[in-house]
């Protein structure tokens, strides 16, 4: 057992001493930009022993050897790991791997969060002044139309410049010798000038030579450039004496400037530019229009990132200082591959500059010493990856650029393009438009003021319409406005608009206005209108009324009469049951009367006699058995006499005869006394004399009429 545990320990020993020099091997890799050696060591040790140090520079690796992918996966290992004291420049390479995904939304968070650690305050407000600048690039849409060479490779090809019917650019051999050397940084051999006739660049199975074997040496050689009469050449080249390597303190040499010129068809006096130097790198020359100035990219001391483009004066081949161009041009990352037009315009590619992902190429107005702020010059030649190595011919608007983008037949690719839009970068912009009309003719209104304002009511713009009644504004996108108008003896009108992100977009803001003098004349009308459709209601009412009340009138009428049937009918039937249940009561005719003996009154007199009020008692007795009965009593006279004295004394016997009944206990309202007099004989004397005493006798009654049941 003890000798297990012996072996065992000794074994961790030697795995532990094992990573160690893992480790070490690896950072010395790194340290000497070897990145291709350094990733293999760790990507082992990030499995075994993962530390900041060691995911740190296995992402760096991938990200100086462009495998962004594989760096987006350790930078975010990175930030989601060691957030706290991690420097900001991770988060800034991490937004670059997102981009080379087409994660752009996550990279502009990403990007928020490099800058809101600047300890500049105004970055962050910069940074959104330059996305909003981006997105006005974007909207141009397609600038340029680009062509991938057939003479391209899976290995690297760039820096391509037209020479004498010939275009010359770096490139590497498609298949290396064994013993030919390998660029320790991507694993790919160094890179050469060599040439292609114009004629051929699109040609698959064209030959490729190299451009001149005097300059081949074993080291990197790219960025060719040359004069105009084409006797003097400007390249990139390792440091190096003659023919051999020469190194910095760490190991790395350091590329520069060279110097050829062209003798008898050779390419000679080949010299590294004075200021060159072994400590720092100086690349891709590029020469101004009038060849007074060569422009270049270095990371020489005084540099504001890790690549800044400098301007040198050329006088009859002597050199001035190099400047730096500033921090209008500048930023503190990469700014590389500058090129001059003819126009006045300062190429170059950077990463410092807000782009759509690694390196883009942009431009800026060269006015003597001062230059404008750089402008991203837009799609599709600038990609989410490397797009560097531009030139154009201002002329024809035809040139060269390398990248590494997606679709490509390698690592860096030549492509050919033609730009076919102008680079013309407008905050998105709409417009308001619409016409001014009368509402109710229909027609323009000419004079009318229209007025835009914002959100905040502040005018913006104020416009007097001609006959046309037209009027139009310009206003920024995703803005709310108010369009207002307004004419003299007119009505005043308004409409509000929230504008979308839609570029050039028109929004109707068309508006009618009313006339007051229209608004007069309608009120009249509105006024006589009412007025008559009163008098058409209240003329409807009437009749409505009138022919209420006809109906009414003749629902009660009929109501009435069917009442008055009712009543008849039980009267009737009323009457017919009395006629058989009382013998003293009789029909005669058509009346209904209570048969009495007769009543008789003392002469001339019409006090109720005793025997009389035995009789007077059964007829009190019929009306107290029948309490609906109402009678009336009719007193008669013979025609003897006086007639007004006749008629007198039948109403006090009537009189006399109804007051007995209200006293035998009728109600008064039963009982109704009329006096006939000699007005209603049974038997007619005239004269007098005609009669006999029985008739006189029979024509002197009282009668007992039944009015109700």
């Amino acid at each position: 057992m003890k000798k297990l545990l012996v072996i065992i320990f000794v074994f961790s020993i030697q795995f532990i001493n094992a990573q160690n020099q893992d480790l070490s091997r690896a950072k010395k890799f790194f340290d000497r930009t070897y990145y291709s050696e350094a990733i293999v060591l760790y990507e082992r040790l990030a499995e075994e022993k993962p530390s900041q140090e060691v995911i740190k520079n296995l992402a760096d690796s991938y990200f100086y050897t462009n495998n962004l992918v594989k760096a987006q996966r350790y930078y975010r290992l990175l930030v989601k790991s060691y957030n706290n004291n991690l420097d900001r420049e991770y988060y800034f390479r991490y937004a670059q791997t997102l981009k080379a995904t087409n994660s752009y939304d996550d990279a502009n968070e990403v990007l928020k969060e490099y800058y809101a650690k600047s300890t500049n305050p105004e970055d962050i407000s910069n940074f959104e002044k330059d996305l909003k600048t981006l997105e006005n690039v974007s909207a141009i849409g397609k600038r340029f139309e680009i062509k991938n060479l057939s003479i391209n490779t899976p290995n690297s090809e760039f820096g391509a410049v037209e020479y004498k019917g010939n275009l010359v650019f770096a490139g590497v051999k498609l298949k290396p010798g064994i013993f030919d050397k390998k660029f320790k940084w991507d694993n790919e051999t160094y890179l050469n000038l060599v040439e292609i006739p114009l004629q051929n660049i699109n040609t698959a199975d064209s030959t490729v030579h190299y451009f001149a074997k005097e300059l081949k040496t074993g080291m990197h050689e790219s960025n060719a450039i040359f004069t105009k009469d084409g006797k003097t050449m400007y390249f990139t080249r390792n440091n190096s004496k003659n023919g051999k390597k020469k190194k910095d303190d760490k190991k790395v040499s350091n590329l520069q400037i060279f110097k050829a010129e062209l003798i008898d068809g050779k390419w000679t006096n080949i010299t590294s530019l004075p200021f060159n130097s072994p400590n720092y790198s100086v690349e891709h020359p590029a020469l101004s229009a009038d060849e007074k100035v060569l422009y270049f990219a270095s990371d020489m001391p005084g540099s504001l990132g890790s690549f800044d483009i400098y301007s040198v004066n050329v006088n009859k081949g002597a050199f001035d200082t190099p400047k730096n161009l500033g921090p209008q041009i500048n930023t503190n990352k990469r700014e590389q591959f500058p090129f001059a037009s003819a126009d006045n315009k300062l190429y170059f590619s950077s990463d410092g500059h807000l782009g759509y992902g690694s390196l883009d190429v942009f431009v800026s107005e060269i006015n003597g010493n001062e230059y404008s702020k750089p402008v991203n010059i837009g799609l599709p030649l600038n990609s989410n990856l490397d797009d560097f190595a531009f030139n154009i011919n201002s002329e024809t608007k035809q040139g060269y650029f390398a990248s590494n983008r997606e679709g490509g037949k390698g690592s860096d690719d030549i492509y050919q393009f033609k730009e076919i839009k102008d680079l013309i970068v407008e905050d998105c912009k709409q417009f308001i438009a619409g016409i001014i009309t009368d509402i109710d003719t229909k027609l323009a209104l000419e004079n009318a003021t229209v007025i835009l304002q914002d959100s905040e009511n502040k005018t913006l713009n104020t416009i007097t319409t001609s006959a046309d009644g037209k009027f139009s504004f310009t206003a920024a996108c995703e803005a709310s406005y108010k369009v207002s108008a307004f004419k003299e003896k007119y009505t005043n009108e308004s409409v509000t608009l929230t504008l979308d992100k839609i570029r050039d977009k028109v929004n109707d803001a068309s508006l009618a206005l009313k006339s007051l003098e229209a608004i007069k004349l309608e009120e009249k009308e509105n006024a006589e209108k009412k007025r008559k459709q009163e008098l058409i209601i209240e003329e409807e009412n009437k009749k409505k009324t009138e022919l209420a009340a006809i109906a009414l009138k003749q629902k009660e009428k009929k109501e009435k009469e069917a009442a008055i049937v009712a009543a008849e009918v039980k009267k009737n039937e009323k009457v017919k049951e009395i006629l058989e249940k009382e013998k003293d009561v009789v029909r005669d005719k058509d009346r209904l009367i209570i048969k009495t003996d007769p009543i008789y009154f003392d002469y001339n007199l019409w006090y109720i006699r005793k025997e009389s009020k035995v009789i007077l008692g059964r007829v009190v007795e019929l009306m107290k058995k029948y309490p609906g009965m109402v009678i009336e009593i009719g007193s008669h006279t013979d025609s003897r006499g006086n007639e007004k004295f006749n008629a007198d004394l039948s109403q006090k016997r009537a009189n006399s005869t109804r007051e007995f009944i209200i006293q035998s206990g009728i109600d008064a309202k039963r009982v109704s006394a009329k006096g006939y007099g000699e007005s209603v004989p049974i038997i007619k004397c005239k004269p007098d004399e005609a009669c006999s005493e029985e008739e006189h006798e029979l024509n002197r009654r009282s009668e007992f009429v039944i009015k109700n049941l």
